[in-house]
């Protein structure tokens, strides 16, 4: 739901699926469905779309977008983002299922080997 919470969540959730201890193809679907809810509710908020203002006013942000940069910690209500802001974001997204990988490999402990 922000760029400064998500990465810690998706880590939070990748270390329980792990714990979960289902077999591999099970896991791979969990963190598949994720990592698209994160991307959709994330990806919404960035995009300012019109039905998450709800959840905006809620976060107490001004937009999604204001919500997804500052965290409910800053306000960028007054940001116009431009290109670089744009490609950043993507980067962020395009980070999140190596956050829920990290998440399954804290969990999962020291290589017994």
């Amino acid at each position: 739901m922000s760029f400064l919470l998500d990465p810690p969540l998706l880590v939070a959730t990748g270390a329980t699926i792990e714990r979960l201890g289902c077999s591999q193809a099970t896991a791979r679907r969990a963190e598949l469905a994720a990592v698209a809810s994160f991307w959709a509710v994330s990806g919404a908020l960035y995009a300012n779309w019109k039905p998450t203002r709800g959840l905006s006013r809620a976060l107490r942000s001004s937009s999604g977008r204001d919500f997804m940069l500052g965290s409910g910690l800053k306000s960028f209500a007054g940001y116009r983002a431009g290109p670089g802001t744009h490609l950043l974001a993507i980067g962020l997204f395009l980070l999140y299922p190596a956050w829920v990988k990290l998440g399954r490999i804290l969990a999962a402990g020291p290589d017994p080997r």
